[in-house]
């Protein structure tokens, strides 16, 4: 059963090594129970699933330059994202001249199977967004199996679309989606005026 939205709100945090079991395991689940409907005799669950994920997930764990959060509700570890930071790119500016604007790509986000649905995943995006806005990025990648419709629909909702030139960007192979989100800039301090009585 899963938990009633007043039992405990879900608290976003920098993942660290401490998670990392916590973390390759719910990948590892999420992995298969998205797959298992599709290839139900593939052991996508197996031992060797779980290493490739905890070796994946170390890796980002001990790389500084890969920030990476968790979910966690009462202590427990339900989901994980990671991003990675891209050099500014000429993406092309809408008034007619191109200009450098830095880049962000969300490249993992998974919770637990046995929460899906219950706001883990939409506290997660809101952490990166809110990491991406501080950070002064102007927009955000990532790619999306086609056959995912749960992530798709997932990322719909939150305002990703289509990239409109996926030939900028191409997605790893013809089974993925490149999706992208325009971020907003972030605002600047209001202009600070003389002294009262000067």
């Amino acid at each position: 059963m899963h938990p009633a939205p007043h039992d405990t709100a879900v608290r976003v945090r920098a993942a660290t090594r401490a998670d990392l079991a916590a973390i390759a395991a719910l990948h590892a689940g999420a992995r298969a129970a998205h797959h298992r409907a599709r290839h139900p005799h593939t052991p996508f669950d197996a031992p060797a699933e779980h290493a490739r994920r905890h070796d994946a997930w170390a890796r980002v764990l001990d790389c500084d330059d890969t920030p990476a959060l968790c979910a966690e509700r009462r202590g427990t570890v339900l989901g994980a994202a990671t991003y990675l930071p891209h050099a500014a790119t000429l993406w092309g500016d809408p008034r007619g001249t191109d200009r450098p604007r830095p880049t962000v790509e969300l490249h993992q986000l998974h919770v637990d199977p046995a929460h899906w649905g219950t706001g883990v995943g939409r506290a997660l995006h809101t952490a990166c967004l809110h990491a991406w806005h501080t950070a002064g990025y102007a927009r955000a990648v990532l790619d999306v199996q086609w056959h995912n419709r749960r992530a798709r629909a997932f990322y719909a909702r939150l305002g990703w679309h289509p990239d409109p030139d996926p030939g900028r960007r191409p997605a790893p192979d013809a089974t993925h989606l490149t999706l992208t989100l325009e971020l907003p800039p972030r605002p600047h301090p209001a202009p600070q005026g003389p002294p009262a009585g000067r």
